[in-house]
């Protein structure tokens, strides 16, 4: 392990943890060349478990000794740059990097025919723009049995800083991938078609007369389940609606009419991914 001490962040090698953006480190590159960095012991943690590759990584200098384990297998050659305190710190988030940043080469990415090539229980995603949402979404689905998770061409990167940091790394367990941009096709009509085509019964997760109570039986004797759900905003959109088979709501009491995606997401896993 090849340890750097540095004291300025403005140092170029560290480009990638201080001053890069997702979009840039994403897109700077070619595809076998892009970056993504996490965040976290555990999280960088799960990305050495995961295999990916590490490129080079950025600790608050106490944690040189904690992380010399996870670090065993990485090749001499990856740097390990070293900084105070003081200077880690002047990060943006500091206090939920805990110290602990890994910049490390992109997954490939996958085709939506192979995340579900087997999958009894998918998740499918449209228009969350919120990272934070996609990230708790991913911890979700990793905790409560969801097989893969497909996203719409708008949502939120999954592979982002704050959705890696809040997902606890699951976005580098769960199979997922991004169904294609259809031009000006809406993307639902062949993304939940393909899945209605390989045998999923495709249910919206949507607030609607008619929907059916998230704990009908009928659900669970499914042998293949596709739930989708909504952004933050609208909901899920009319065009992604008219290609599911049926709606399903979650029973609120209180006058409450809806959960937040990523708590209401957890719930529909909970009692239909078990």
């Amino acid at each position: 392990m090849s340890t750097i001490h540095v004291d300025d962040l403005c140092d170029p090698r560290l480009d990638a943890f201080a001053r890069l953006t997702d979009h840039q480190l994403r897109s700077a590159f070619e595809r076998e060349q892009s970056l993504m960095v996490v965040e976290s012991p555990f999280a960088v943690g799960v990305a050495l478990q995961e295999g990916l590759e590490p490129v080079a990584f950025l600790f608050d200098e106490r944690h040189e000794s904690s992380m010399a384990e996870a670090l065993s297998g990485v090749r001499d050659e990856v740097p390990v740059f070293l900084a105070p305190r003081a200077v880690m710190s002047q990060l943006g988030g500091f206090k939920v990097t805990r110290g602990v940043m890994g910049a490390f080469r992109r997954p490939r990415e996958r085709d939506v025919r192979d995340v579900v090539c087997g999958a009894r229980r998918v998740a499918v995603l449209e228009g969350l723009v919120d990272a934070t949402n996609v990230g708790a979404l991913f911890r979700s689905a990793a905790a409560l049995g969801v097989d893969a998770v497909l996203l719409d061409p708008t949502c939120a990167d999954p592979e982002s800083r704050r959705s890696t940091r809040v997902s606890m790394g699951t976005v580098l367990k769960v199979p997922w991938a991004t169904f294609p941009s259809s031009g000006d096709e809406a993307w639902s009509a062949g993304g939940l078609g393909l899945l209605r085509q390989m045998g999923f019964h495709v249910v919206a997760m949507a607030l609607e007369d008619g929907a059916v109570p998230l704990d009908d039986p009928s659900l669970q004797g499914h042998e293949r389940l596709a739930l989708v759900f909504g952004s933050e905003g609208w909901g899920i959109s009319s065009q992604a609606r008219a290609a599911c088979d049926q709606a399903v709501v979650i029973p609120m009491a209180h006058g409450v009419d809806s959960l937040n995606v990523a708590a209401s997401s957890a719930v529909a896993f909970w009692q239909l991914c078990r």
